[in-house]
């Protein structure tokens, strides 16, 4: 029986609570742990395709703009894994996807307040040790073991999202992607839908052996156009505390439908990807049509599955003519990312958490959902309440020194205030007046 009360205890081990793990691990006299069902730390492995790389800086890892001089820092893991220059001459501030996994598996191993292998199953608040009593289950060894902790940071991750008619059928959701390529590349038809970035990679390493491989792909989004994510300095300051600070304080009636506006704004694909697609289909048209369709405007209605074919009839619209059409494809990948889904051990606590109007966490501004606001907090929970900048991993170090200083009750890494050039909204008082020469 666990008798130890952890001082907090972040349940699941993505790269936001890996960052913060890292974060708590060099502070004197804090006892933190993080645990994970997972055998180990591995980051959308179906994903992790050759060539993709980040969108965000390298700069933005798990811990440099908390503290530059964290030996965790991706510099540090370059220099130790004997890279450094290397990734000096190559002058990109992009990380490969496959190298920024093998960097935070290199932190992982460099932290002992880490569990793998602790799945979650039940959750209570004992009122007279005043914490948190978390059962787990070993999912290597079947043991029971119980956990203490007078508070909580949930880091649990998003799952993957299928669109309502796909729902039973059996599509490829973009995060199989890799485990299901070689079968994939044995069919003849080939659908990638999506608008994002994983549909553009999905497709672009699929259109690549199209031709030598003899299949056809195509690309359906009910997107008007392929849109490149927005990336430009000024919008770059809406990833920031400021702007945190104005989309936290609108109304949720306001805040939701602003939220789907910006989608372009965190869910385009990089310039880059769709200028090689381009190139690639230039390439391939060379030698005549190039065995693929892009489709915008187009959306998905309804599909069906014939299992004595092993086909998909797909039920198409397209938006601005309102013609309808069907299509026969032999496979389908679904690259419609993934959303926020609860935890069912925290049936257990439902009386302690906040909710909104329409049942989801009340996230509050230091990213609480306890009624108290000190004990129960989340990571990537709170893009309805925090806005574009909640799935960011600009901003992690960000969330992680908040969390931190909640959790402490001080701040063990400085906290920038206000770091945009821009005003979001109008100033609160009279006194502050707008002046124009």
């Amino acid at each position: 029986m666990q008798h130890k009360i952890y001082d907090f205890i972040g349940i699941g081990i993505g790269p936001f609570n890996l960052g913060l793990a890292a974060l708590s691990q060099p502070l004197a006299g804090v006892n933190s742990l993080f645990l994970d069902m997972q055998s180990s730390f591995n980051w959308h492995p179906g994903m992790l395709l050759e060539q993709a790389t980040m969108q965000t800086s390298f700069i933005a890892d798990l811990v440099t703009l908390a503290d530059p001089t964290h030996p965790c820092s991706f510099l540090n893991y370059a220099k130790q894994s004997g890279r450094i220059y290397a990734f000096y001459i190559k002058e990109d501030f992009f990380l490969l996807r496959e190298e920024y996994n093998r960097y935070c598996q290199w932190v992982a191993r460099q932290l002992n307040n880490l569990r793998f292998n602790q799945c979650v199953q039940q959750l209570h608040y004992d009122a007279e040790r005043q914490c948190y009593v978390l059962g787990c289950l070993s999912t290597r060894t079947g043991e029971v073991q119980q956990y203490l902790a007078r508070k909580l940071v949930l880091g649990t991750g998003t799952k993957p999202q299928l669109p309502a008619c796909c729902e039973g059928m059996p599509v490829l959701h973009s995060g199989q992607y890799l485990s299901q390529k070689p079968a994939l590349q044995r069919k003849q038809r080939l659908a990638v839908i999506g608008s994002g970035q994983s549909a553009a990679e999905i497709y672009l390493d699929l259109l690549r052996d199209a031709g030598r491989l003899g299949y056809r792909v195509d690309w359906i989004t009910r997107s008007p156009r392929f849109f490149p994510l927005e990336y430009t300095k000024l919008t770059l300051e809406m990833t920031s505390p400021d702007y945190i600070d104005y989309f936290h304080a609108l109304p949720e009636g306001v805040r939701d439908p602003l939220l789907a506006s910006q989608k372009g704004l965190y869910k385009g694909i990089n310039r880059s990807t769709i200028n090689t697609i381009f190139d690639e289909l230039y390439r391939q048209g060379l030698d005549g049509t190039p065995p693929s369709t892009l489709l915008t405007n187009t959306e998905l209605l309804d599909i069906g599955y014939h299992p004595q074919a092993r086909q998909f009839t797909l039920h198409l619209r397209h938006h601005e003519t309102g013609s309808a059409n069907t299509a026969r494809y032999d496979e389908v990948v679904i690259a419609s990312g993934y959303a926020y889904q609860e935890p069912a051990f925290l049936q257990g606590i439902q009386p302690l958490i906040q909710r909104d109007a329409q049942g989801r966490f009340a996230v509050q501004r230091n990213y609480s959902i306890d009624h108290s606001g000190k004990s129960l907090f989340v990571q990537n929970a709170e893009l309805h309440t925090h806005g574009l900048a909640a799935p960011d991993l600009t901003m992690a170090c960000y969330r992680n020194s908040v969390i931190l200083r909640e959790l402490l009750g001080y701040a063990p890494y400085p906290i920038e205030e206000r770091v945009s050039f821009q005003t979001f909204g109008l100033p609160h008082t009279q006194q502050q007046e707008l002046t124009w020469a």
